[in-house]
């Protein structure tokens, strides 16, 4: 046992929930939105602005006409698997591997392609690197045995797994429909808090594929918390804090939430507002790319998100027009309400006496 463990740490193989959990999980949505995510902007952009090279077919691969944005999109499983692999922190050899391994769990997974990518990626890896140079014909055994384990277990566990994940996010976004209050509100917190936990919230709403209603309740969790802490914590963090978590991350006031849970409150209560008004009153709806309803406020990529759903449904004839008050509930709920409602809240906090000066400020 000491000589197996001895092996992995030479290997840099941590079976961890941190290493697989937190790392692996993040670089995905990295590795999405640096293909899938950016390709749907691009292709926005394009049509929106007329610009005829982004609309313009720019390569035909096996009778497919691809745009820019459509080629980006298109490499969003071997983007998500290097990912992964930069930060299991593969060697060279089987990082490379991971795109072939990438490629196969996401298109064999189907539309749950993304949770596929993330196991099959992770497996591939690290057997990949327990090989890696320790033969002689390093050149031609790690490769083989990086692809030839990704392609194994991306024909054996992908299609169950695009499933599993489809019938969840299915679930969810059928709940969200039936009971949109209750639903708005869980939806909301849940995917709010994981976006400021070191987890990818996106990661987790591009596996479970979730859109529509259940998509709209999630961009009001995650801009709650970010617009939220942006705006409280100003006081201490003044205009960097404000950029930095407003159209960043929330996640900078991790630290802060281990040293006194407490200043969380009015984030939370916050996402559990917007979220029932997001669904019940404004029938918010992400019908964009499913990343993009874990992305909150972040580059302003859930918003940019959830226009690119309104201008597909207008073209697919199943909305009539973007409206006036489509525009309202998203500066609402993505802006307005959290901004406005979380430093009340955390005003009520503060003289209880559960938040005091310096627990908001950024280090």
């Amino acid at each position: 046992m000491e000589n197996f463990k001895a092996f992995l740490k030479k290997k840099d193989i941590e079976i961890s929930a941190k290493r697989y959990g937190i790392d692996a999980l993040g670089a995905m949505a990295q590795g999405l939105f640096c293909s899938l995510l950016i390709g749907t902007i691009i292709n926005t952009i394009g049509s929106q602005f007329h610009i005829g090279f982004l609309t313009s077919p720019v390569a035909t691969v096996a009778g497919t006409d691809y745009t820019v944005g459509g080629l980006a999109s298109a490499m969003s499983g071997p983007a998500m698997a290097t990912a992964i692999g930069y930060a299991l922190h593969c060697p060279p050899l089987v990082l490379f591997s991971l795109i072939t391994v990438g490629f196969a769990s996401n298109a064999l997974g189907g539309a749950g392609g993304p949770l596929a990518v993330l196991f099959v990626a992770i497996i591939s890896a690290e057997i990949g690197k327990a090989v890696s140079k320790e033969t002689k014909v390093d050149l031609l055994v790690t490769p083989m045995v990086t692809i030839g384990v990704g392609i194994a277990l991306s024909a054996w566990w992908a299609p169950a797994l695009g499933k599993a994940a489809m019938k969840a996010g299915d679930l969810i976004m059928w709940a969200t429909e039936l009971q949109p209050f209750l639903m708005g509100i869980l939806v909301s917190l849940f995917v709010g808090i994981a976006l400021t936990l070191p987890i990818s919230s996106a990661a987790i709403c591009a596996a479970l594929g979730l859109t529509g209603l259940a998509g709209g309740a999630a961009v009001a969790g995650c801009c709650a918390q970010m617009v939220g802490f942006a705006v409280m914590s100003f006081p201490e963090n003044k205009w960097g804090g404000l950029v930095s978590q407003g159209i960043g991350t929330s996640m900078l006031q991790m630290g802060n939430i281990v040293r006194n849970p407490r200043i969380w409150i009015a984030p939370c209560v916050t996402s559990m507002i917007t979220g029932p008004i997001a669904t019940c009153i404004f029938s918010l709806r992400m019908n964009g790319t499913p990343v993009s309803s874990g992305m909150g406020t972040c580059g302003l990529v859930g918003q940019i998100g959830v226009y690119s759903g309104w201008v597909k449904d207008v073209t697919e004839g199943t909305k009539a027009a973007i409206t006036g008050f489509d525009w309202m509930g998203l500066i609402l709920i993505s802006f307005i309400l959290p901004a406005l409602l979380c430093p009340l809240i955390n005003m009520g906090c503060r003289k209880l006496g559960w938040v005091k000066d310096g627990d908001l400020k950024l280090s």
